[in-house]
Formats: structure tokens, sequence, C-alpha cells
């Protein structure tokens, strides 16, 4: 609290003495009504010895006591004189001590603690200061060039006489603010954040629905039996390697590391994000090498019932030698992007993987034209022939090339230049290594998790299919694992994309508050979406299923699947962002720890349901057990984010925020899963009876759900629809 200070009054606008502020004269008593009629009738006036005029008892005096001739009358009135000791009025001094008596605060004010502020001081100290700049307004500049920031120059001249020279610091150059529409204000912070994630989200869409095209073609054209699951096997394989050895580091640990070579070199970090491509290019190249010699003991390591099949083992380790090259250009594509993401680049990383897709739809579009899908022309592991294999691994592989040399186009637009650099020693890639190692072993201990459920889906899939349950083994798992992580990756993957460089600096700069605020923020903004879509996977998975990969026969076991991974997308969501706080602090040993318990528990569910379910309802359990290690592995990670940040989370608003959420979502579901119930059971579970109930079911499901949030005054709905108002001009 500041209390009132008189110092400055009387002085100029700059603190000057010879220029006087003349006051503003107070109004006549008799013409003040607050005042004019309070002392007239005062009883006690002539008997209070303070109200006397001290000037007239000095004049009465003087006239009793004349001074002796020749020597001049004193004045009437004089300050007394100064004590050797005394502190300058015009200036305010602390006290001597925390425990000094402070008579002269109002209150008691303790003075070690208050502060006397000036008009001048108020003044200069609010025409310095800055607005609070917008950490994302790089994402309405993505096609700008970026500049390194230089230091202020120093104005020449002589220091003045008497005073000390003082170092010139570089003044921060100041981020230009998004441009905003004339004659509308812009939006709080959530709103800032949404239009921030638009273009990720956008791209990411955009990925994630050629994803869908994907996946449905490649269903189509080897089935949900044993050639499927041996393609998926080979296809997972680069990316579980790249995640196990560099990718996890690539992520999480290397994006504060180039936000701060280009907060603190002089190159803008360039040189940094070189080495780093050079190690990365060096490593994975190795890597890949190794990978395509050991592709059979890979295959075994993943599926040992794929192994054993003697068919099944020679097409999945020849799908693999085609499909492991691709870990070289995954890592290019993820170096690459990064480096962009910490320039405020965030379009092309999102954008880039639609190439991929594209390759890939035309590659099994092809092989569909040639030898038709898997319904009709019964293809197997046994009946496949070389050049169809040959046609699917080289596009598979085309399709990552084209993705990451996509990349280097807006590396250029950035003024980035690409060079190879072998002086790793000295510049601060060990200390980044030494933050990997925890991010290695994070993904090590998650990929083991999935190295469980890999293994039991394929040997239960592939029991259920010789009891006459096709479509119920690991392909079906990844493919309606896809359709429930794509919100995700729009959404949640999108927000924190946008937050991570702004996190990262809030914790190298200790600031507690605004790491608490941004987790908050990220985890309310990306609810909004996340709940009600994930309680709509329980009403909305057969029809999107039969509708997706109905032409495979595989549908409706993939919807079971899709409903039984449903609300665990919560839990997964909150999971993610939680970590990024971690991240953000530089602490990668606790992501680990959480991760094992995660990966533990998902292992020991899966085991479970793989024992005690028969075999067509075992993978169904899995992915069930799966939100449920992410359940507790919420629990964990939030207890420890407290600790860390000693209570200070804003928990009682996020879980507010969800909670109402849930309480929307549910009565949403309820209505519509009776909507696709019904429309199903007369329609059937062909195209027009899915694309019928999934529709009506969608309308059922947003409809009522908006109905029940606005009831609730959820206020990150609201900044959600205020949004999208804006973007239509409404």
């Amino acid at each position: 609290m500041n209390a009132p200070y008189d110092g400055d009054r009387g002085r100029g606008a700059n603190g000057d003495p010879t220029g006087p502020v003349p006051p503003t004269p107070p109004l006549p008593a008799d013409q003040d009504p607050y005042v004019q009629d309070a002392y007239r009738n005062d009883p006690f006036r002539a008997q209070d010895p303070t109200a006397q005029d001290p000037v007239t008892e000095a004049l009465y005096d003087r006239a009793a006591h004349p001074p002796p001739p020749g020597q001049p009358a004193p004045p009437h009135y004089q300050q007394p004189a100064a004590g050797r000791h005394t502190p300058d009025p015009q200036q305010w001094a602390p006290p001597p001590g925390p425990q000094a008596p402070a008579p002269h605060l109002p209150y008691c004010e303790d003075q070690a603690t208050t502060q006397l502020l000036g008009l001048d001081h108020l003044m200069t100290r609010a025409s310095n200061e800055r607005p609070e700049s917008d950490a994302f307004a790089h994402l309405y500049r993505d096609q700008q060039h970026y500049e390194p920031q230089q230091p202020a120059p120093v104005p020449p001249g002589p220091a003045a006489a008497g005073a000390e020279a003082v170092p010139q610091q570089p003044a921060p150059e100041p981020e230009p603010a998004p441009v905003a529409a004339a004659g509308k204000p812009s939006g709080g912070r959530a709103s800032g954040l949404l239009k921030s994630s638009a273009v990720m989200a956008a791209g990411t869409m955009v990925s994630r629905l050629t994803g869908f095209v994907r996946s449905a073609l490649i269903v189509a054209a080897l089935g949900g039996a044993v050639l499927g699951d041996s393609w998926q096997v080979a296809y997972q394989l680069p990316t579980m390697i790249f995640i196990l050895t560099i990718g996890g580091g690539l992520n999480s640990v290397f994006v504060p590391q180039l936000v701060r070579a280009m907060k603190e070199d002089d190159d803008g970090g360039e040189a940094y994000a070189n080495r780093l491509l050079t190690l990365v290019m060096v490593v994975l190249g190795v890597l890949t090498v190794l990978s395509v010699v050991a592709a059979p003991l890979l295959v075994k390591l993943v599926s040992f019932d794929i192994s054993r099949d003697p068919a099944a083992n020679e097409v999945a380790v020849a799908f693999t030698r085609y499909c492991v090259p691709t870990i070289f250009f995954m890592g290019l594509h993820v170096v690459m992007g990064q480096i962009l993401n910490a320039r405020g680049r965030f379009g092309a990383m999102m954008w880039t993987p639609v190439l991929n897709n594209i390759v890939m739809i035309a590659t099994f579009g092809l092989f569909i034209w040639v030898y038709g899908t898997a319904e009709t022309s019964h293809i197997g592991v046994t009946t496949i022939p070389d050049e169809g294999i040959r046609l699917l691994g080289i596009g598979t592989l085309l399709g990552l090339v084209v993705q990451a040399l996509a990349m280097i186009p807006y590396l250029r637009d950035a003024d980035f230049k690409l060079r190879i650099r072998f002086d790793w020693r000295g510049h601060g890639l060990g200390k980044a290594a030494k933050l990997a190692k925890w991010t290695v072993l994070f993904v090590l201990a998650n990929q083991a998790g999935v190295l469980v459920v890999t293994q039991l889906s394929t040997w239960a899939g592939n029991t259920a299919n010789d009891q006459g349950h096709p479509g119920t083994g690991f392909i079906s798992y990844a493919s309606a694992q896809l359709i429930w992580n794509m919100p995700q990756a729009i959404i949640t993957v999108s927000v924190m994309a946008a937050l991570l460089p702004r996190l990262a600096r809030s914790a190298h700069d200790g600031d507690t508050g605004a790491v608490r605020d941004d987790i908050s923020q990220g985890l309310r903004t990306s609810a909004v979406a996340i709940v009600p879509i994930s309680f709509g996977f329980l009403s909305l998975g057969i029809p999107l299923c039969t509708l997706v990969y109905g032409s495979s026969g595989a549908g409706i076991p993939m919807g079971y699947m899709l409903m039984a991974f449903g609300v665990g997308l919560i839990p997964f969501s909150v999971q993610y962002v939680v970590l990024r706080a971690f991240y953000a602090y530089e602490d990668t040993r606790t992501p680990f720890y959480n991760t094992v318990i995660v990966a533990a528990v998902n292992a020991v569910a899966s085991g479970l349901c793989f024992l005690v379910l028969p075999a067509r309802w075992a993978v169904v359990g899995m992915a069930a057990s799966y939100g449920l290690a992410y359940i507790i592995g919420v629990g964990v990670a939030w207890r420890r984010l407290s600790k860390r940040m000693d209570g200070d989370l804003d928990t009682a608003h996020v879980v507010r925020t969800y909670a109402r959420l849930a309480g929307a979502s549910i009565p949403a579901t309820i209505v519509s899963g009776a909507a696709v119930y019904g429309i199903m059971q007369t329609l059937g579970t062909g195209f027009l009876g899915s694309i019928t109930a999934l529709v009506a079911g969608i309308a059922a499901l947003l409809a009522v759900f908006y109905v029940a949030a606005r009831k609730m005054r959820i206020e990150e709905l609201n900044a959600l629809v205020g949004m999208v108002r804006s973007k239509l001009g409404r």
C-alpha cells in the first residue's frame, strides 16, 4: 500500500522548484456544501486552547514586550533552525530499522514495507512502462524475416563531470503487436491464445483429415487381418526407434535450448541450430543403417506372433526395410521444424505432413487400382506380390522424403542458412544432451508399454481371426487410436506449441505466476473442445468407424475400440500439458518417473485384459486400459508440479472448468447416443446409415452441450464463441 507524500508539492513538471505549480484555490467555507454549516454552533470553541490564533498571540506578546532600541524587530514567523543531521524534507529516507515506529504514517503502517511515492515519480514510471507484449504476435507475421536482436547504439558525448561511467545495457527490441481490426478491441489472453493456435490447428486438422483418408486406404488395401498387422508393425517401427533414440529430446529439451540460444547468442542461435542439425544427421544416418540390417530382429522384438509365422515374417521384414530409412528424414523434419518454431514460424511444422499423406494416399490408391481391395481380392501374406510390396515401401519412403525437404524453403524464408558444422564441443550441446538423457529414458519407458500392447494385441488379433472374428488386432487398435488422438493433436498440441516458448522464458526468468497462468490457461482453453469430444466418442464411435473403415469389414470392432478409448482422452490431454511445465523448467527427470508409472499401469492392465477377456474383446480392454493409466499418471504429475511450484497452481479454477464441461457433456452424450442407435437400427451400418447417424449424432451432441454449457456460464466457451463470431464478422 502506498502512503501519501507531499514532498513534490510546489515543484514543476520535472521536479524543478523554480517552476511551481499553482495550487487550486479551495472553495470558501460559506460555498462549500460539506463544511459551510459544520462549525456554525460550536459551544466549546472558546474553551479550546488549540483554537487560539498563534499569530494574534505572537503580536500580543510583541506589543507587551517591545525590542530594545537599535535592534530590528524579529519577523512574525520563522522556521526553527535545522539540526545538523536533519534529513531533507523534499526527499524520502528509509526508516532507521524495520521495527521503528511510524507515527506519521496512517493506520500505523510498517515503514519497512511502505513506499512513499510522489506525483512526479508516478508520472515518470507510468510514462516508462511498456504494455505487455503479445507472446503470439509472431503468428501474425509468419511471412516476415527473422531478425536477431542487436544492442542499442550508445549516443556519443562526454560524461558529466564527477559522474561514474555506467556501461550501457542492450535495449530489448519490442515485439510488434498483432494488427487488430480498426474499431474492434482485442480480446483477452484467452482469445489471443485461441487466435495464436488457429494457424497450427488448421494445419494439423488438414494433416489429420488427410491422415484419415490414408488410414482408410491402408485398411481397405490390406484388410484388418495378418497382412494389415504386418504392415502396421513395419510402419510403426521407424517411429518407435526415432522416439526411443533422440526424438523425445528433440521435441521437448531442445526447444528451450534453441530459444535461449536465440536470446543470448549474437547470431540469433543460428550456429547452435546448425550444430544440432549436423549432429542429428550423423546419429540418424548410423541408426538407419543399423536398423536396415537388424530388420528381422526388430520385427521379432515388436511382434513375436508375426515373427513365428514364416509368410507373415517375410512380408513384415520386407516392409520394415523399406520403412526404417524414414527415420533419417523424420529426424530432419523434426529438427528443422523446431528451429522454425523457436523463430515463431509454426505453420511449416503443421502443414508439411500433409504432403506425406498425399504421397501415401496416391501410393495406396494406386495399389487398390491395380490389385483391388482386400475384401474383393482376398489378398494376404501368402498372396501379395513382390511388386505390391515394393510399391507400398517406395511410396512410404518417398512421402517422408518430400515432407522433410519441404522444410528447406521455410528456413530460407526465415533467413536461416543451413551449414554443416562439426564443432560440437563447448557450445551447449552437452548440457542439452544431459537433459535429454532423462527424456530418452522417458520415451524408453513409454515405448516399453507400447511394445507390451503390440505383442499382446497382435497375438489376440490373430487368435480372434482364427476364431472367425477379424478386425480385432493391432491394426484396428492403431486405427482407432488415430481417430482418438486427432483432437489431442489438433487442439492441445497446437495450444502448447504456441505456449512452450513463452513457458520456457517465464521459467527461465523465475516467474512462477506466469508459468501457473499459462498452464491453467492451456488446460482450460483446450478442455472446451477436448471434454465434449471425448464423451462424444462414446456415442459416435461405431458410426464414425463404419464410415471410415467400413470397406474392410472391421468397422464395428474398431468402433468398440474407439468407444473404449473415449473418455481417456481427458487425462491424456491434461498429462501432455502438465509435462510441458516440467520441460519448461528443464526438468526431464520427473516426466521420466511419471511415464514409468503410466507405462507400468498400462502394461499390467493390458496383460490382465489379455488373460481374462475373450480374444475378440481383449484389445478393446487394452484400449480402456490406456485411459486408466493416464488417469493415475495425471494425479501423480499434478501433485509433483504443485510441490515444485509451492502449491501455486490454479487447481480450483481448472477442476471447476473440467467439472462443468463434463456436466454439460453427459446429457449431450446420452441424447446423441440415443439418436445414433435409433438411426443405425433403422438404416443399418452401411454408408447411408453411418453418415446419417454420424451427422445427426454430432448435431444433437453440439446442441445439447452448447445449451448446457451456456447455462453453466463457462467463460472459456464464451471466449471460443466470441472468437468464432469475430471471424464471421458478427
